[in-house]
């Protein structure tokens, strides 16, 4: 095939020695790892890492932390297990079982509501499904950590008292 009327060439040519090994590119990569690594030692003050437990990141006004279930002034979820949140969920992590609430003005509460975090992608569309305005992420807690898989599972009464200084 042509280009504008002129033919195509193509050449193979044979690699020698050094190109065939790539000790050429090979040692083009360390040198630029080195100026990396002796440019941080002399310059520590530059580097972007912060130390970690002693300074904590500034997130923005938007940012989503961890989820929690707001309460009536009687200390009961606002929750009405409508089933809002966890229809609108794209990775399925809340899951509702709802009850009947011995109120006659309240219809239903949730018996058991439980958000698996390792599956939550804190996209917040559980925040803007619910109509009663029962959970949030406004929680400001971004250290979310556990020693097994069943610890990252938060259950009601968890979501119920979510403390602001991040301990579980």
């Amino acid at each position: 095939m042509s280009f504008k009327g002129l033919p195509e060439v193509v050449t193979n040519r044979r690699q020698n020695f050094w190109e065939s090994t790539y000790f050429v590119e090979i040692f083009k990569g360390l040198v630029v790892t080195g100026r990396h690594l002796v440019k941080n030692l002399f310059n520590t003050k530059d580097m972007p890492t912060i130390q970690y437990p002693e300074q904590k990141r500034e997130y923005g006004p938007r940012f989503r932390g961890r989820h929690r279930l707001t309460q009536r002034d009687d200390g009961t979820p606002k929750c009405v297990a409508c089933q809002m949140c966890s229809t609108v969920c794209p990775a399925d992590c809340i899951s509702i079982e709802a009850a009947e609430h011995p109120d006659p003005t309240i219809e239903k509460f949730p018996r058991t509501f439980d958000i698996d975090l390792l599956r939550c992608v804190y996209c917040g569309l559980c925040e803007e499904a619910c109509p009663c305005d029962a959970i949030r992420m406004d929680t400001g807690i971004y250290e979310i950590a556990a020693y097994n898989r069943e610890a990252f599972v938060v259950d009601k009464e968890f979501l119920l008292n979510n403390d602001k200084d991040g301990t579980r």
